[in-house]
């Protein structure tokens, strides 16, 4: 079986100030607002993207505070519309308009998943994509409009891919993401299958860090 990390995956651990708990990554109920909380999946996402890109070897660990501060910088970049964040071209330039304002210059690799089922990629260049991605060290944004027979997946969502795991038959794909403060597995192949409105992948790096 084989396998793709990102190389620290319990930078992602965070903690509740007030009773300790643990999560694995960003909650977008965390937000303050209601339409916030109900549409805010996009922008956690990238939160997630983004402290991992300025973590700090041996830093200290994440708070919900921590992150709560980089999901409110990352609203007024990724902002969600009335079917709030739902094409990886929003998502692009919103992560673009937020580096810019950091003063990052980033590549930013997408592949999309159409409705139309003949448009869509096969599984193994969307496999080859992420596998690309994590082996830069890069989490990667997932959009799912859709989640088909995948039950363990909310429709019209965004999640965090930090992990994939294959043995070469493509019905056995497995993904790792982090959703809503929780680690899960996705079977990818079932979702890429059975999706009725696609979706897509995105992924940025450092441009200092690919040359």
């Amino acid at each position: 079986m084989d396998s793709w990390s990102v190389s620290c995956p319990g930078f992602f651990s965070i903690t509740d100030e007030k009773d300790n708990k643990e999560y694995c990554g960003c909650g977008q109920g965390w937000y303050r607002k209601k339409w916030q909380k109900m549409a805010g999946c996009g922008p956690t996402t990238a939160a997630n993207i983004f402290l991992y890109m300025d973590r700090e070897e041996g830093g200290s660990c994440l708070t919900i505070g921590d992150c709560r501060r980089r999901m409110e910088e990352l609203w007024r970049f990724v902002t969600p519309g009335l079917q709030g964040v739902n094409t990886t071209a929003k998502f692009r330039k919103g992560v673009s308009g937020y580096a810019s304002s950091k003063g990052l210059e980033l590549e930013i690799e997408v592949c999309d998943v159409p409705e139309e089922r003949s448009e869509r990629p096969e599984l193994g260049m969307v496999l080859a994509f992420i596998e690309e991605a994590l082996s830069k060290d890069c989490p990667v944004a997932f959009l799912n409009l859709c989640n088909g027979m995948e039950l363990s997946l909310h429709k019209w969502h965004w999640v965090t891919i930090i992990g994939l795991e294959h043995d070469g038959d493509e019905d056995s794909a497995t993904v790792e993401v982090l959703d809503e403060g929780s680690l899960k597995r996705l079977n990818l192949a079932l979702w890429l299958d059975t999706t009725r409105k696609g979706g897509g992948f995105v992924y940025c790096c450092r441009k200092s860090l690919q040359g």
